[in-house]
């Protein structure tokens, strides 16, 4: 799935908010992982994975065409480590490779008040 199909999904999936607005979201939450990751700062995403930042030293390479030693500056890199419940659905044992629609719904909806009145229910905008 690449950036904009992505945004697009949750654009048809949140029929209440423009796709500017979705766009704004996904850019923002991108953006704000990188910047954690600039600053060395781990980014965790419970159940899903955690995003950190590896150091590697500067090394003596090979070039592959002449053989020649080469050096290979220190550089830092980005690491993904999957998380638990991430592994275990990839790798459920049911058959099934996607949750229903029903369940991705009962994951992502809020269950608390968050200020409309109704305990959450208003059709509004959940975070």
């Amino acid at each position: 799935m690449t950036k904009s199909e992505l945004i697009q999904y949750l654009a048809e999936q949140n029929s209440h908010l423009y796709m500017r607005d979705v766009e704004k979201i996904v850019d923002t939450v991108f953006d704000e992982i990188t910047k954690a990751l600039v600053n060395g700062d781990r980014v965790e995403l419970r159940g899903f994975g955690a995003f950190s930042v590896k150091e590697r030293d500067a090394r003596m390479g090979r070039n592959p065409r002449t053989g020649e030693s080469v050096l290979v500056e220190a550089k830092r890199l980005p690491f993904f480590k999957t998380g638990k419940a991430l592994r275990e659905r990839l790798n459920d044992e049911s058959g099934s490779d996607l949750p229903s629609e029903d369940s991705i719904e009962e994951e992502i909806t809020p269950t608390g008040n968050f200020g409309s009145g109704d305990g959450g229910n208003s059709g509004g905008s959940h975070y």
